[in-house]
């Protein structure tokens, strides 16, 4: 590389960083190339961590990155490196976690570190302006201060350099030999949810507020704590009626700033929307609420709709901004609003959705919200409201789609589907769920090993520990909605992989990398949830419930270990970790595997009284299947039999529905 760096962006697959292809800082990707060029320069790092939907990342880009006078500092004083925190994780995980131990506060994005040339980084931030305000100092002066800091006090940077990396290294699980596992941590994580209930508005603190499906999910399933279920039921009801959902269009937005769930930060993740679209059929499965399955039916069409690609993969995120503006395509003048509709359809709407309240967005415009229920013969009014809105709406400059394809996020949207597909009796749903898996299996696929990330067929980036967890999780609720050999053939390559290229032999608990990954200044390994499941608690639960439905011991030694890895976390402090705890819980009480066998034509009607049990994994498996494994080989039989089984004792094949009903409630 000459010493006449460029902008090196335009070959990339990532959206967010061919968004900075033309800035005239002289961009480089992550990768060998750059940090060898730093290390001979022995000129510090300035890395740029940020994705393609976030608006704070467009504001520094705007002010700064286009800058030509901004640009020519960076230029001159680092080696400027940009990342898109989507298809690099493991960067954005090692990074958030030192950005939080160096200023003691959480991180965000974008991400602004100051790295020295092996990678350790020595000072950070999030946003900073281009001049000083907010509190903040200015970027072109902060810029000058660190060079002069790596400058004249490289001892002090390299000092501070050793004491992070060894509270980075004591940041991982160590090893903690078998536990006695029991129920504790379950009923503590329930103590501390409930503590921290916003019992006005749901959810769990105050602003701002995000959706946290997984601890919504392990409350829901508390079936004997009425306090627990309704706290979710609550939370659920009003974030369907906040802005926080698209009223018009549907689909859930990333996080409200107020603790009302009404006015978001307007980028539509599809990582957010996979969990949500399967924890509101679960919730309409649980109370029937009308509102609920309305959600669920408005998600899935928003999925399907506008995350679809042609290849039937689904794509990452809608930009929280157009125009320039965040939320400018989805906030209404209320004389638009009053041109668009019938007098009749404009009072109801301005009833139902908050346009009768003074404005709730910068106090100029509204955000549509939901204030009131609407009457039966109301219905069809409001339907043709908001047909007419939409429409509207859609003739406006859209927000920027990240059309990428990734891997975990993929899965947790496959497994969403699968799920309400299985709950509303949604072939089309069903449909869409398989077709995705089809694109991963023929491009994210290769030689026994998953890529991560794929733009326009072009998949690139090793996996991490997310996308084989979430896509074995993914593969089990699809086979239990349409049994299919070559799907559980798949789910075991994967799970096999798992094990191989990620488990930490000697301590348990899976690494966030492969062993066989780049090395990094620290390689993560986490039990806690973020805004997604923790990839450990989906692998233990995926690995159980494929051990128990196989009889395979490697599958659920590897959950084991993994249990006790982090049992002293889970002991000392729960929190945040509900996806450890369903595998927990799973632990104690293997759950019930139903396997119905039978004529083709008659199993539906089976499956549709099993599709609402959460608890309970049911796989129908038609008459004329051959080359079962052992523990699904079942007689094929003129009418549907079922064999109820739980850990390794399985149940007379039973010949009727009520007689299923006797025996899963013993489970």
């Amino acid at each position: 590389m000459s010493d006449a760096l460029t902008n090196r962006l335009g070959d990339e697959t990532s959206p967010y960083l061919l968004q900075h292809a033309e800035n005239p800082v002289a961009w480089l990707p992550w990768g060998e190339e750059a940090l060898t060029y730093a290390r001979q320069q022995d000129r510090p790092i300035l890395l740029s961590i940020g994705y393609s939907a976030c608006h704070w990342c467009h504001v520094m880009a705007h002010e700064s990155f286009e800058d030509a006078e901004v640009a020519a500092v960076m230029n001159e004083l680092f080696v400027n490196i940009k990342v898109d925190r989507e298809e690099r994780p493991d960067l954005d995980q090692i990074y958030q976690t030192a950005h939080q131990m160096l200023a003691t506060r959480h991180g965000g994005w974008p991400l602004t570190m100051f790295l020295t040339p092996d990678g350790t980084p020595f000072f950070g931030g999030t946003y900073f302006p281009k001049e000083a305000r907010y509190g903040l100092p200015g970027f072109v002066g902060l810029c000058r201060q660190i060079a002069e800091v790596w400058r004249t006090r490289r001892s002090d940077v390299e000092a501070q350099n050793s004491e992070l990396r060894r509270a980075l290294a004591q940041n991982t699980a160590p090893a903690a030999g078998p536990a006695r596992l029991d129920a504790t941590p379950i009923q503590a994580m329930c103590a501390t949810l409930l503590g921290n209930f916003d019992p006005e508005w749901g959810g769990f603190g105050g602003a701002p507020k995000f959706p946290h499906p997984t601890d919504l999910a392990f409350l829901l399933q508390r079936r004997d704590d009425p306090a627990a279920r309704e706290a979710a039921l609550l939370t659920l009801q009003h974030m369907a009626a906040g802005g926080i959902y698209d009223q018009l269009g549907g689909g859930f937005c990333r996080y409200s700033v107020d603790e009302r769930w009404e006015i978001p930060h307007f980028e539509k993740m599809l990582y957010d929307n996979g969990p949500l679209l399967s924890l509101y059929a679960d919730a309409w499965a649980v109370s029937e609420r009308a509102d609920f399955r309305r959600v669920a039916e408005e998600t899935a069409a928003w999925t399907l709709r506008e995350m679809t690609a042609p290849s039937g993969a689904f794509y990452s995120s809608i930009d929280a901004d157009s125009e320039g503006e965040e939320g400018r395509f989805y906030v209404w003048d209320r004389a638009e609003v009053e041109h668009l509709l019938t007098l009749q359809e404009s009072a109801l709407a301005g009833r139902h959705w908050g346009l009768d309240e003074p404005p709730n967005f910068e106090n100029t415009h509204w955000h549509l919200k939901r204030t009131g229920t609407v009457a039966e013969d109301e219905v069809a009014l409001l339907e043709s409201a908001r047909r007419k809105l939409f429409a509207a709406r859609e003739k406006r400059i859209r927000p920027g789609l990240d059309d990428k394809t990734l891997t975990s996020w993929n899965a947790l949207m496959i497994e969403g589907l699968a799920h309400a597909a299985r709950v509303f009796d949604r072939p089309d749903w069903l449909a869409a769920a398989q077709g995705a898996l089809a694109y991963l299996r023929q491009t994210h696929w290769r030689n026994g090993r998953l890529l991560a990330a794929s733009r326009q067929g072009r998949a690139h980036l090793p996996a991490y520990l997310d996308d084989y967890a979430y896509l074995i999780a993914a593969l089990l609720e699809l086979l239990q909605a349409e049994f299919h050999a070559e799907d559980l053939d798949f789910a075991c390559q994967l799970a096999d992989a798992l094990l191989e290229h990620f488990e930490d032999r000697e301590a348990g608990g899976f690494y966030f990398t492969a062993h066989d990954h780049e090395t990094l200044i620290h390689r993560p390994k986490s039990g806690h949830d973020s805004a997604m499941p923790a990839g450990n608690g989906v692998a233990a639960l995926a690995l159980q419930r494929l051990g128990h439905l196989l009889g395979e011991t490697r599958y659920l030694d590897a959950a084991r270990r993994t249990l006790d890895a982090f049992w002293p976390q889970l002991e000392l402090q729960a929190a945040s970790c509900a996806t450890l705890l369903q595998a927990l819980e799973e632990f104690i009480t293997p759950p019930a595997i139903v396997i119905l066998r039978g004529p083709a034509r008659a199993l539906p009607e089976w499956q549709q009284q099993l599709a609402r049990r959460k608890s309970v994994m049911a796989l129908a498996l038609p008459n004329g299947l051959t080359s079962l494994p052992p523990m699904l080989a079942r007689p094929e039989t003129p009418h549907v039999n079922a064999w109820v089984c739980q850990g390794v004792s399985c149940s007379a094949p039973l010949s009727d529905p009520d007689e299923l009903e006797v025996a899963l409630a013993k489970t």
